[in-house]
């Protein structure tokens, strides 16, 4: 398993991470196990967006060992009210829950404190503007949440977030048919198929987000990374191709400022299956194929940092250039984090020769020549 920083949290958080809202499928001792050998495969991020106390119970019950080599994401706001779910920010029903997801979990603490699922302006001033988040601050204060994280479908409530300067990381719903659709406060219909066939590319507020989170240091951690599994089914995918576990996991983990993708998981074998990518092979992590020859939408002259584009005969990381260059061309002045990534790599776009073997390759005619050229001006 291979590790990354989740933001300036600090964390390192392991690649594939554990979504658990699948676990009240299953009677305990099933669930438990299943957590086990997620921790035995490598994996330590944990997601606990869920409010019923069977979920909560299972997830404290299976790190109960080995507490502190766990990271949990743990949600303010998930309420269990009459034995449903209800998002709320009533503080007659917030402080209980989250005092009942801290006494579940075990250890006192919860290490990422989510404030939970915000999309749309009204929720954002009830949450933002009154007792709600001065819960959420006292709580980090004291130590008992340890970072402080918001979770959204929304670009633009996620972008509000990263401009707090208090949230240090989000949880945000990532895979390449969401990454088209412009910032809603309804996005989960498109799971139910609504979705417009002439969307194409990376949506330009979500494209501002992760340029927002790489500058400002705030990490990402990935739901909703297969589309509710649309994206595996030629039939249901908006773009009429079926993709893999390995294809989807690597979109998520190329964006900026992405730290963990949490998936969803019955049984071992699929827990297996994921942590697969870790040695999976190029062509089996090769997502840019299947889109680019899609019948429905295109991303064709963007890249995606798919890194199809390699080998460069001269060694040049072509896509983290790419990357790097997307980010600071959005802005008036190149920010020094940027300059100073650019400068740390071994090879950057100055040492281009400009002989576009990596063109012949690149499945969306990205013009990565001029690219190179112009990154090299940019940067100086």
């Amino acid at each position: 398993m291979n590790y990354r920083r989740l933001g300036r949290t600090g964390l390192m958080v392991s690649e594939v991470g554990f979504g658990g809202e699948w676990l009240e499928r299953h009677d305990e001792a099933h669930s438990v196990d299943l957590i086990r050998h997620a921790h035995e495969k490598g994996i330590n991020l944990i997601d606990c967006w869920m409010p019923d106390p069977k979920s909560r119970s299972i997830i404290g019950k299976a790190i109960a060992d080995c507490r502190d080599e766990w990271f949990v994401q743990g949600h303010i706001g998930s309420t269990w009210q009459d034995g449903q779910y209800v998002r709320s920010r009533d503080m007659a029903h917030v402080v209980p829950a989250f005092e009942d997801l801290l006494a579940r979990i075990g250890g006192g603490y919860i290490d990422l404190g989510m404030i939970h699922y915000i999309d749309s302006e009204e929720d954002w001033q009830n949450a933002m503007s009154g007792p709600f988040i001065e819960y959420v601050r006292d709580l980090h204060d004291r130590g008992v949440i340890r970072h402080i994280g918001l979770s959204t479908h929304n670009p633009v409530m996620a972008q509000r977030a990263v401009k707090t300067g208090f949230v240090e990381m989000i949880l945000f719903s990532i895979n390449p048919a969401f990454d088209m659709h412009p910032a809603s406060e309804d996005l989960m219909d498109l799971l139910n198929g609504d979705f417009e066939e002439s969307l194409s590319g990376i949506d330009p507020q979500r494209a501002e987000l992760y340029r927002l989170c790489e500058e400002r240091d705030v990490g990402i951690t990935v739901m909703k990374g297969f589309f509710g599994g649309a994206l595996f089914d030629a039939e249901r995918s908006p773009f009429g191709v079926a993709f893999t576990p390995a294809q989807l996991i690597h979109y998520a983990l190329t964006r900026p400022a992405v730290a963990s993708i949490l998936c969803g998981y019955d049984t071992k074998e699929q827990v297996d299956q994921a942590v697969a990518y870790e040695t999976a092979t190029a062509d089996e992590r090769d997502y840019a194929s299947v889109i680019a020859n899609a019948p429905l939408h295109s991303y064709m002259g963007q890249c995606t940092y798919c890194g199809h584009c390699q080998p460069c005969p001269m060694e040049i990381d072509i896509a983290m250039v790419n990357k790097l260059y997307d980010l600071a061309a959005r802005q008036e002045t190149v920010p020094q984090s940027l300059r100073e990534h650019y400068r740390d790599l071994p090879r950057n776009a100055g040492d281009c020769v400009g002989c576009q073997s990596c063109e012949s390759n690149c499945p969306f005619g990205v013009k990565i020549a001029e690219r190179m050229a112009k990154a090299a001006a940019l940067f100086g």
